[in-house]
């Protein structure tokens, strides 16, 4: 027999990809038929953090990666200032320094969001379990704020990032053991609400939006826990969705407007929850 094509056909058997163990082999695993493992995967890996570390509820907190501290919002707009001045009559430049303005006003949030954080973090330890834990998307604008609130106050707090064509990085608050990256945006939602016990929702975009009819229609239809849902900046949320026009078209029931709080001020928005969940407040806790 031919030694030499023997010893190459077993040089062909360890390097092909068949005699890999199926847990080592990616391309195996990132297959189409094994779509349903890699959302199980996906299910069980932060489950089974959340476990670990005796996490047993959440508030969520959404809202827009644009909305930045006050500082870096004014940067921004001088910066647009500057190139409006090169080109006064720029239609897109003027454009630039409007929507700068706008997220100038909205810079408050931040602030808020990570005040928010802070009340919520400081009555998440509760007989060795922790309860409250703050939740967000992991990524920059509200979803750092919140996470920096609970950072600040030595409290943990989760991050679920997602793969998206412009990556998204986690941002430098949350707590390293509870920082998860997603694939599926099904599986990523799911953990969001699964625990939940709150959503608080501060001004955003598309996402924001996605998240919360999302949250809504669950609670319409009866099909996740009670929790409330909170839109955080009345004034904001009144001129992005008129709810009450489409009570008043009958498209949804009167009823369903009871699904959805409004509250202006992080202490009121704590306020919202704890009443639901007839939790104390740090006043309370005092008597």
């Amino acid at each position: 027999m031919d030694g030499k094509r023997v010893h190459e056909n077993l040089s062909m058997i360890l390097k092909s990809p068949t005699y890999k163990m199926a847990e080592l082999d990616t391309d195996f695993l990132q297959s189409d038929e094994l779509r349903a493992v890699r959302m199980e995967l996906e299910y069980l890996k932060p489950e089974l953090a959340f476990r670990r570390l005796n996490i047993r509820s959440t508030v969520i907190v959404f809202g827009g990666t644009q909305i930045v501290e006050q500082h870096v919002a004014e940067e921004r707009l001088e910066k647009a200032k500057m190139l409006l001045d090169a080109a006064p009559t720029d239609p897109q430049r003027m454009r630039d320094v409007a929507r700068a303005e706008r997220i100038l006003a909205k810079s408050h949030y931040y602030e808020e969001a990570r005040l928010f954080s802070h009340i919520c973090s400081t009555n998440c330890h509760i007989d060795g379990h922790c309860d409250y834990v703050v939740v967000t998307g992991g990524g920059p604008g509200v979803m750092e704020a919140a996470n920096r609130g609970a950072f600040e106050s030595e409290a943990p707090s989760v991050g679920l990032n997602i793969t998206l064509p412009d990556e998204q990085h986690p941002n430098p608050y949350i707590t390293p053991d509870l920082c998860f990256l997603f694939h599926y945006f099904a599986m990523r939602k799911m953990h969001f609400l699964v625990r939940a016990k709150a959503l608080v929702v501060f001004p955003g975009g598309f996402g924001t939006l996605d998240e919360l009819f999302d949250a809504l229609t669950l609670r319409q239809t009866g099909c996740m826990q009670d929790i409330p849902i909170i839109l955080y900046g009345s004034e904001y949320w009144n001129n992005v969705v008129n709810f009450q026009y489409l009570a008043d078209e009958g498209v949804i029931r009167d009823s369903h407007l009871d699904l959805i709080s409004f509250a202006d001020s992080p202490s009121q928005a704590w306020d919202i929850i704890a009443k639901f969940h007839n939790h104390p407040t740090p006043c309370e806790k005092a008597e």
